[in-house]
């Protein structure tokens, strides 16, 4: 039983997923054109089905628009690499893993994220984060869904959670109440997002962004 665990998600918390998907949509429009703009809705659409961003399916069901075509099936080929090879490292946010490293000193840290089984692993291993956090990391389809699995793996008598999506600190802290600690920063679309303001129970921390935790008393942010 630790004292504390740190739990931290991925996308827009640590990594600037904004970026990387730019990057994506620019890469499509340079392949396909307008034509592009097909993968992306197949994304949401899957987003929608699933309940969190697949990146890799997208790309299978967009390779169904150009079925027959073998210029296109070599294009296809070049963003499967583009995704797989992309150089997450340089989308850390300034501060990301020295944050985890000051988080250290007062009890693991562990990646707690939403996503696939295969894009989102390779996220956190070629950034950098899967050696940060020593392996310990959990991903799930919804995360706050798992949260007895979460404390069965790790036991703690408080948790503080590093979240950018106020729905998920939320969703958390009604279930573990005063042994949450829950820290939002805003960064990336969905924090600053203003349909979202107002529409969840106010985090108790709140940062602009996530090296701002360098600078914090974290322990007087466990003791809450």
């Amino acid at each position: 039983m630790h004292d504390v665990v740190f739990l931290l998600d991925i996308d827009n918390t640590l990594l600037d997923n904004d970026r990387i998907a730019e990057d994506l949509r620019a890469h499509l429009s340079g392949n396909f054109g307008a034509a592009g703009e097909l993968y992306w809705k197949h994304f949401e659409d899957l987003r929608k089905e699933l309940g969190y961003a697949d990146y890799l399916g997208a790309l299978q069901r967009y390779r169904a628009d150009f079925e027959g075509d073998g210029a296109a099936a070599l294009k296809l080929l070049s963003v499967s690499e583009f995704l797989i090879d992309y150089p997450f490292a340089d989308r850390l946010y300034p501060g990301a893993l020295d944050v985890i490293a000051k988080l250290s000193e007062f009890g693991p840290t562990v990646i707690l994220s939403d996503g696939d089984v295969v894009f989102q692993p390779r996220k956190v291993q070629r950034s950098g984060i899967w050696k940060a956090v020593k392996g310990r990391v959990l991903i799930f389809i919804h995360k706050e869904q798992m949260l007895d699995t979460v404390a069965r793996e790790y036991p703690a008598r408080r948790y503080v959670l590093i979240d950018d999506k106020e729905r998920i600190l939320d969703a958390v802290k009604k279930i573990w109440g005063d042994r949450l600690v829950s820290v939002f920063p805003r960064q990336g679309h969905y924090a600053l997002d203003p349909a979202n303001a107002g529409k969840y129970g106010k985090p108790d921390v709140t940062v602009e962004r996530i090296g701002d935790l360098l600078a914090m008393d974290i322990a007087g942010l466990v003791a809450g």
